[in-house]
């Protein structure tokens, strides 16, 4: 029996309500299977945590998050915490301190949602973003000087290393490389931002050469919003710096359907560190408490998981089930559905429960 330990951070909003689902998803799915286990424990970390502690989680957090194999991460921010409190004092400190350098964010049609575009349906939107997710726009470095005076300043230092370029160029290359279309497209703005993105743009040329069976183009960021939107299907897999990947992965989720289906992994490939899965939606406080979430983002991410601990069987039984139940109609109203985050869950655990292979 394989035994896997994962750690649950909740945190805000609809989090808790996702994290839920997807937990009941994850042990039907053990079960179903009979040759793993998974035992999760739940930390109460987020936009609570602060108001109680002033921190959004404890000094010794990675600490404690060290010996796990895995964080199942719902979503942080909250209305009433600025958000660079909650995103630089759990999230990001999480992300930076595990070196999970590889952000992946996959995105297609799933059967029964409708995209707002076109003409397009199934099949023909399959895309995966692969995120630098370590530096570039979010290194947080930069400050402010002379607060409050007219003369106030304030900089945003965005940090590219030939290390973190190349690293990230590599894994792209390799998933590209590892996808039947073998096709890359590398998101650049080096027109305009002539030092970092010249340096990104050089060296997703020379990582080029070692992967001669991988066909590359590039694209600059605000070219991009329009090849996604009106050419779908040119796109494969597609790499891009932290905040240009951040923005192009949101709109992914919306040109799929929904943010609502949208997941997210945030990986350390030389697995020196559990790496972590959570849905892109966020907190979503307009409808936190309403029992109308979305959970399939959750069981999506929940499917990465499981493929990144080597249960590949297992996350492909999840994303049948999760397509199965998403086919038969039985969806949320940000899908255009009425079903409510506990039906969709039942329905897809009766799917897990009900397959064959």
């Amino acid at each position: 029996m394989r035994q896997y330990k994962i750690a649950a951070i909740p945190a805000d909003g609809i989090g808790p309500e996702v994290i839920e689902a997807g937990v009941a998803v994850l042990q039907a799915l053990a079960q179903r299977a009979g040759d793993f286990s998974l035992a999760v424990e739940s930390f109460d970390w987020g936009s609570d945590y602060y108001k109680k502690h002033g921190v959004m989680m404890p000094a010794d957090g990675l600490d404690r998050l060290k010996p796990f194999d895995a964080i199942y991460f719902g979503a942080v921010g909250a209305p009433d915490v600025p958000d660079h409190i909650t995103l630089w004092g759990l999230r990001l400190p999480i992300c930076q301190g595990f070196d999970q350098y590889a952000n992946v964010r996959p995105t297609r049609i799933l059967p029964g949602i409708a995209s707002p575009l076109r003409n397009v349906g199934v099949g023909d939107l399959d895309w995966v973003i692969v995120r630098e997710n370590s530096e570039g726009e979010y290194s947080g470095h930069g400050g402010r000087a002379h607060k409050g005076l007219p003369e106030e300043v304030g900089t945003e230092v965005a940090i590219f290393t030939r290390v973190g370029v190349t690293r990230i160029m590599r894994y792209a290359f390799r998933l590209a490389q590892a996808r039947p279309r073998k096709l890359l497209t590398v998101v650049t703005k080096s027109n305009a931002q002539r030092h970092g993105m010249v340096m990104w743009d050089e060296i997703a040329a020379e990582v080029a050469t070692e992967f001669p069976d991988v066909s590359w183009d590039k694209m600059l960021v605000d070219a991009m919003t329009v090849r996604m939107t009106l050419k779908p299907q040119s796109l494969d897999t597609i790499v891009a710096t932290n905040l240009h990947a951040d923005i192009l992965s949101d709109l992914a989720g919306a040109l799929a359907g929904s943010l609502g289906v949208a997941p997210t992994a945030n990986i350390d490939p030389e697995r020196r560190f559990p790496s972590m899965f959570e849905p892109i939606h966020g907190s979503a406080f307009d409808i936190t408490g309403k029992g109308i979430a979305n959970p399939v983002a959750t069981f999506w991410t929940a499917a990465q998981m499981l493929e990144h601990l080597g249960e590949t069987a297992a996350a492909a039984r999840l994303m049948t089930a999760v397509e199965q139940v998403c086919a038969a109609g039985i969806l949320t109203p940000d899908v255009g559905g009425t079903a409510t985050t506990r039906e969709v869950t039942d329905a897809v655990i009766g799917a897990i429960r009900g397959a064959n292979a």
